[in-house]
């Protein structure tokens, strides 16, 4: 969903994989839409609007829905953001999907360098972190030692950052929120959750320094 926004407020999405490599990730967001399967990401993007359509609905056709809609599916049929080949080694590559330009033509959106790599970075991770307070707020999960540890052995978030909260610490909550702000009117899925302001108005960690 974050990825798509990206997209269409005229962000390459190669830029973003790049970014988000980076970052730490072992894949890019683009990339591994691919590997997991556009039609998967649109199916699980539907049910997560149903039952979460304040955050997570999307009123406008992104170039997910439009990829799902021609049935671009992504690795499974090589028709993605990427086509994936193999080179003379064997050694799985991936160049750059030219039909993708006649898709973002379609829906209006051009190509911008106007975004900034931590800006990136924070319409990616901020959503990450809302959610994931979330979690702990409606008792899903108990610690955020729990969370941290599925997201890094779960989906890869870069070991070395330790998990979304452990990066939340050391960013620090309330530099977060002000980020957070800046970032409001591109929906509820980046409003603070009350857990989050409390600890940042009270100086707390999500995992206190012993």
């Amino acid at each position: 969903m974050v990825l798509a926004f990206l997209v269409n407020d005229g962000v390459d999405f190669k830029k973003i994989d790049k970014v988000m490599e980076k970052f730490g990730w072992p894949m890019g967001p683009a990339f591994l839409l691919d590997v997991v399967g556009i039609d998967t990401a649109f199916h699980a993007g539907g049910v997560m609007a149903d039952g979460f359509p304040e955050r997570m609905r999307q009123d406008v056709p992104t170039i997910i829905s439009k990829m799902y809609e021609n049935e671009w599916y992504g690795q499974k049929n090589d028709k993605g953001f990427y086509i994936h080949s193999k080179d003379k080694k064997g050694k799985p590559k991936k160049e750059v999907n030219p039909g993708v330009a006649a898709f973002l033509k379609e829906l209006g959106v051009g190509i911008g360098e106007g975004i900034s790599d931590a800006n990136i970075i924070d319409r990616m991770m901020l959503p990450m972190l809302m959610e994931s307070s979330r979690c702990l707020e409606d008792n899903i999960v108990e610690t955020p030692t729990e969370v941290d540890m599925g997201l890094v052995y779960g989906i890869g978030f870069p070991p070395f950052r330790g998990g979304i909260f452990r990066w939340a610490d050391t960013v620090g909550l309330n530099e977060l929120l002000q980020r957070a702000e800046k970032h409001k009117a591109l929906g509820k899925v980046y409003e603070p959750t009350e857990q989050i302001m409390k600890m940042a108005k009270d100086g707390k960690l999500f995992h206190p320094l012993e």
